[in-house]
């Protein structure tokens, strides 16, 4: 799966595009697709990371800074924003990571490819939440009492609702996927002149 760079930039564009309609309403009707766009954009752009991880990164940033002022709030004195805040880059990078393994032993649109692509994601989600959230856990002041207990606790509640939000919109990144993969081998193919 070879991409130009038209279609690198539009993809990311409309990456884009999805994290900033849904990362703005935090926990709002329409849940927020970071962690799965993180996910795609490794999968899609994985050749691109040098600029694109940093846009994403920057992107996620400039939205929670937006909502948090917005709110007439110190940035810096949000709740979800502490010394932990600096480990999402790390996280949504084992995120990017795991989509950029995913294309590495993608096959097609077939059912093995499907399964490898949902363990990457498991994998992936996994490891970004054990970053994301253990860090705030174990760094943030707003954590008053720490503990093995309290942190393993704190894992297992938010753990499967952050993996059921990345799976579904995964899930309807992969029907996209396979629309567009069957929709192209649908449509007439230029015929090439041999050179005599």
């Amino acid at each position: 799966m070879n991409l130009t760079q038209t279609q690198r930039v539009g993809l990311f564009a409309v990456l884009a595009l999805v994290m900033a309609a849904t990362r703005i309403n935090h926990f709002g009707a329409l849940p927020d697709a970071s962690w799965a766009v993180f996910f795609a954009a490794g999968f899609y752009l994985r050749g691109s990371a040098r600029w694109a991880f940093p846009l994403l990164m920057a992107e996620a940033v400039l939205i929670d800074f937006i909502v948090i002022t917005h709110q007439g709030i110190n940035f810096f004195d949000a709740y979800c924003v502490s010394a932990a805040y600096w480990f999402l880059i790390a996280a949504y990078g084992a995120l990017w990571a795991g989509g950029s393994l995913a294309h590495r032993l993608y096959t097609g649109t077939n059912l093995h490819s499907l399964g490898t692509i949902a363990l990457c994601l498991l994998g992936a989600v996994t490891v970004c939440h054990f970053v994301a959230q253990g860090s705030f856990y174990w760094l943030s002041a707003n954590v008053p009492a720490r503990s093995l207990g309290g942190w393993i606790g704190n894992f297992a509640d938010w753990y499967l609702p952050y993996l059921r939000t990345a799976a579904i919109y995964s899930a309807i990144g992969a029907v996209l996927h396979t629309a567009v993969v069957q929709l192209v081998r649908a449509l007439p193919q230029p015929h090439h002149r041999d050179a005599h």
